[in-house]
């Protein structure tokens, strides 16, 4: 090898070892700091008190470097000083009124909680790189003659890759080729694989665990599902709550009025009070230490982020910390009924067959006509028999298609006819099966009727089903204190059937999206914060207007976007989860915020009467801000 070479390997290999460093160089610079501390009190005690001095500047400039460039940058760019711009200057005053321990003591401590907070940082950041890892950076596009590794970026919408057992899919797609099992825990959550074929969806950043399939791609590398869940925690931890907001603008202000109080307790004390010159700079340092705001400052922003955190980890994307902030103060949630609190496709419910006939037979007929129609019913059907059935699906010897009515086929010389009451005469079906129809289609069915050579043969009722998980997340709002309503576009009798299954408390239906706004304005004047679920494009109006939007991570793009919180495995009681982490949140912020006002007015009130020394401020000062944001941390666990 070179000298060039050698020489450019090294240079790569120490970049790597800088980037492996550069999270942990707060903590790093703290703990060099402290041990530097502990020369100089060994150096103070048995050594030269010079050297000492030196250790103690060490330790300084080591340990307050980074918080003292923070608190610079800050003071320069907003023109307003703040919490660090304090603690360098209480640091400095303790060296100049010769308490070089203390000093250096609270630097280090103050590196410490500076450290901690950075590691509250990097965990909530460490879901999007987790993430982002599991981008594919290539994928093989199908050209006119060939098969050539692109960068996924280049891909675009029509394109048609090939995706081999064990890779990542590189973008959102429907296959078009081939039968596979995809793993799509990175989007969803759910641990099973999912059996995927023709005219199906897959999404980027999943796993291709079996077969060879050929995807056409539906959206660019950036509008991909994928891209969407990074850039939601990205601005989750982006937007700042309005308690965090109160904090930073209190944080100014107060500062100023420290700084103030502590140039009064220059003079006055000594004039006042009869205090010596030594004292009063004296106390006058320690009240610039304990009256510092860290721990206040500290209460909010980790434990926000933390909970962000834990929300993203068990796929709850939320926006920013204001919409947590929300959730626990729900009166009122409104549900969209189709794809929110239904799956949002019909799926077989019953199917009735005139006595006499074969069941099977006659599915395995119905089915082979419905094959052709990419209507939702028709394609429930077809989908029920292939699950029922074993033999294989044929085509017809004719079929007519009779839009707005249903379906004629020829089948070795019997006539069918497939479709609505009307389609195959509405006396002749109320009488059918013990007039069974009424009963089906109170219950929310839709009713398709098979006539064969002019004879009513079997009925098959369908619904767009409940979600299994609806009720219990439902029952568990209820428990939590908070109204539920259901508001959908179907008529009254489906809607009072649906609601009935779910156990929601109330519902309004045949609501046009206009409709649902209107009607989340009447709720919000009824309760003080109202959620709204859904996740269609006539849902994104009604979604935008609630005081906290949320969206199913299956529904559109425009309801992802418009939406605060996100549930990206479509699981209803994850709301309820949420509710309970927003209500975590809330209670460690309150016990944040008291905890440290009650810890700063007993150490200045310590201090006034003259019972607290620089130690002992510095300890009760910085220890309290460790604590708080270790309280903070306990919202990373689930």
């Amino acid at each position: 090898m070179s000298s060039e070479a050698k020489s450019l390997t090294k240079g790569i290999q120490k970049v790597g070892v800088i980037e492996k460093i550069k999270p942990h160089a707060e903590l790093i610079a703290a703990i060099l700091s402290g041990l530097l501390i502990a020369t100089g009190w060994l150096l103070d005690k048995y050594g030269e008190g010079s050297d000492s001095i030196i250790a103690y500047l060490l330790a300084f400039v080591i340990g307050g470097f980074a918080k003292a460039k923070e608190g610079i940058e800050a003071t320069y760019e907003n023109k307003e000083l703040n919490v660090e711009m304090l603690m360098i200057f209480a640091a400095i005053g303790s060296a100049m009124i010769g308490y070089w321990t203390e000093g250096a003591i609270l630097i280090f401590i103050f590196a410490v909680s500076g450290a901690l907070e950075t590691y509250t940082m990097n965990k909530s950041h460490k879901e999007i790189s987790s993430l982002m890892e599991l981008q594919p950076e290539e994928a093989l596009l199908f050209t006119d003659d060939d098969e050539v590794r692109v960068p996924v970026s280049q891909l675009r919408v029509g394109d048609h890759i090939l995706i081999k057992p064990g890779e990542r899919v590189p973008s959102d797609g429907i296959i078009i080729k081939g039968q596979t099992n995809i793993d799509e825990a990175a989007i969803t959550g759910e641990s099973l694989p999912v059996s995927k074929g023709n005219q199906e969806e897959v999404f980027a950043g999943t796993v291709n665990m079996t077969g060879a399939i050929t995807v056409q791609v539906t959206k660019a590398s950036h509008d991909t599902l994928f891209q969407k869940i990074i850039q939601l925690v990205q601005s989750a931890q982006s937007e700042k709550s309005p308690s965090q907001l109160f904090i930073e603008r209190f944080e100014g202000t107060y500062v100023k009025v420290v700084l103030a109080v502590v140039l009064a307790m220059f003079f006055l004390p000594h004039f006042a009070l009869g205090w010596s010159w030594h004292e009063s700079f004296y106390r006058a340092m320690i009240l610039l230490v304990v009256a510092s705001p860290c721990a206040l400052v500290a209460s909010i922003m980790p434990a926000t982020l933390s909970a962000i955190s834990n929300g993203a980890k068990h796929g709850i994307l939320v926006k920013g910390g204001v919409h947590l902030e929300n959730l626990s103060h729900l009166e009122a949630i409104a549900f969209d009924k189709t794809g929110t609190l239904t799956k949002g496709k019909p799926e077989v419910t019953e199917v009735i067959v005139k006595e006499g006939l074969d069941a099977e037979t006659l599915l395995l007929k119905a089915a082979s006509i419905e094959n052709h129609s990419n209507h939702p019913l028709a394609q429930a059907i077809v989908k029920y028999a292939k699950q029922n059935l074993k033999t294989d699906l044929f085509h017809p010897n004719s079929l007519e298609d009779v839009p707005g009515w249903g379906v004629k086929a020829e089948i070795n010389g019997e006539q069918w006819k497939i479709g609505k009451a009307a389609f195959v005469g509405k006396e002749r079906v109320d009488h059918f099966a013990d007039g069974k129809a009424k009963e089906l289609a109170s219950l929310g069915n839709t009713l398709v009727f098979i006539e064969i050579n002019g004879d009513l043969s079997a009925m098959i009722a369908l619904k767009d089903v409940v979600r299994k998980e609806t009720k219990l997340a439902i029952d568990h709002l209820k428990k939590q204190g908070i109204r539920t309503v259901m508001l959908t576009g179907d008529s009254e009798k489906t809607a009072r059937a649906i609601a009935s299954e779910s156990h929601v408390d109330e519902f309004y239906s045949e609501c046009l999206p206009e409709e649902k706004v209107e009607q989340l304005k009447q709720l919000k004047t009824k309760y003080k914060t109202v959620a709204m679920v859904g996740d269609g494009i006539n849902d994104a109006p009604a979604l935008a207007i609630a005081n906290v939007g949320i969206a199913m991570g299956e529904g559109t793009d425009v309801a992802l976007e418009t939406a605060d919180i996100v549930l990206m495995k479509n699981d209803l009681p994850r709301i309820s989860e949420a509710i309970l982490l927003s209500k975590r949140m809330n209670k460690i912020i309150k016990q944040n915020v008291v905890f440290s006002i009650t810890v700063i007015m007993l150490l200045i009130s310590s201090n006034f009467f003259q019972v607290l020394d620089l130690p002992y401020g510095v300890i009760g000062h910085e220890g309290s801000t460790i604590l708080v944001i270790l309280n903070s941390l306990r919202l990373l666990k689930s």
